[in-house]
């Protein structure tokens, strides 16, 4: 343990891509707890702490499904990467011919199908989580806390941070989607998510190659944020690419700047009773982008839905592969629960934005 945190490496994790870091980053995650909290570092690594394991389905006798655990308890913890993530990089979905004014041909050919870039502090799981299409059953994750016993969200763990990391779940190439969650954070009370990405291993989704993102039966997301009676949710500068939903939201959301891409529901609210405000979406190719649940997602209640969008600058993907990611809604709210603004922002092409919604959730043209 270092003065400025506990190193990940001191508790025997590799980062070189190959060896299964599961017991040794699980292990500085435990350490942590047992002192109270702490900050975790990952140094960068050219091959990322890869997450071999089969996810816990319980621990103590209460749902889990990660393949690492946030202890319960009041520990205020944080995992921190060496840098913050590159955003932006992940998938290629226009034409070559489009493509070809931004890449040299041999660039371009290069990148095609491949991993994606290793310039990020990267946790990556290469598990075959079980598909699950129970949309209220608990989803498989990379990094959870268990259910508990506190408050309507069922709260185990207090606090909990993401700082600087990149976390990857893979790409199924016999499915063309992926059967696991990255992070799910719905049983912690309060959470801190800043410079970091939750997405897939691979590009998908190009024209040249034929490989395209398919609809998803499994109920993966991204990220989700606690589960209602939080009190203090916090995002900055975060994307999220390739999930059936990107964030799972509820209320006591403050986010600045969200970057959502290739997902069938980029953000989609389960309840806000109190207020939740995200200042900035950039949102790219996503069948609906803003959206209310119509379930009890991951088994949290719908409810109202107070939210205000300060601006949302997105692109369509209209005609572009892969299909499921073609925009059908920008606000879908078939409850009419959205209650709050938001203000659009399209830089090219036809001036649309669909909605299904109330006039209690007021839409503008910037």
């Amino acid at each position: 343990m270092s003065f400025f945190g506990i190193n990940v490496f001191d508790f025997g994790a590799k980062g070189d891509g190959i060896t299964d870091d599961t017991a040794a980053i699980q292990a500085a995650i435990d350490f942590a707890a047992e002192r109270g909290g702490g900050k975790i570092l990952f140094p960068y690594t050219k091959g990322g702490y890869r997450i071999a394991s089969p996810a816990i389905e319980e621990y103590n006798g209460k749902p889990l499904r990660a393949q690492l655990m946030i202890p319960p308890g009041a520990a205020n913890i944080q995992l921190e990467g060496e840098m913050p993530c590159k955003m932006l990089n992940a998938y290629i979905v226009r034409p070559l011919d489009s493509v070809k004014k931004h890449f040299t041909p041999t660039r371009f050919v290069e990148f095609l199908g491949k991993p994606l870039s290793a310039c990020n502090t990267r946790i990556f799981s290469d598990w075959d989580a079980p598909e699950e299409h129970d949309a209220v059953a608990r989803p498989y994750s990379i990094l959870a806390a268990p259910e508990g016993t506190i408050g309507k969200g069922k709260f185990s763990a207090t606090q909990f941070s993401i700082t600087n990391l990149d976390f990857r779940v893979p790409m199924r190439h016999d499915k063309m989607y992926p059967t696991q969650s990255a992070v799910n954070l719905q049983n912690v009370c309060r959470i801190h998510i800043s410079d970091s990405q939750f997405a897939l291993s691979e590009n998908v989704g190009d024209t040249v190659l034929g490989m395209e993102l398919q609809p998803n039966p499994c109920h993966t997301a991204g990220l989700i944020a606690s589960a209602d009676q939080n009190d203090n949710n916090v995002l900055r500068n975060v994307s999220i690419q390739g999930f059936r939903y990107g964030l799972v939201a509820g209320e006591h959301i403050v986010a600045d700047y969200l970057y959502i891409h290739n997902c069938e529901e980029g953000i989609t609210f389960h309840d806000c009773s109190h207020l939740s405000v995200i200042n900035h979406i950039v949102a790219q190719h996503n069948t609906v982008i803003v959206s209310t649940t119509e379930t009890a997602l991951f088994g949290m209640q719908k409810g109202p839905c107070n939210v205000e969008i300060g601006t949302l600058n997105f692109e369509c993907g209209t005609g572009l592969k892969p299909a499921v990611s073609q925009l059908r809604y920008g606000v879908r709210d078939t409850d009419g629960r959205l209650h709050g603004s938001l203000k659009w922002h399209k830089p090219w092409g036809a001036q649309e934005f669909p909605v299904i919604c109330t006039e209690q959730f007021k839409i503008e043209r910037f």
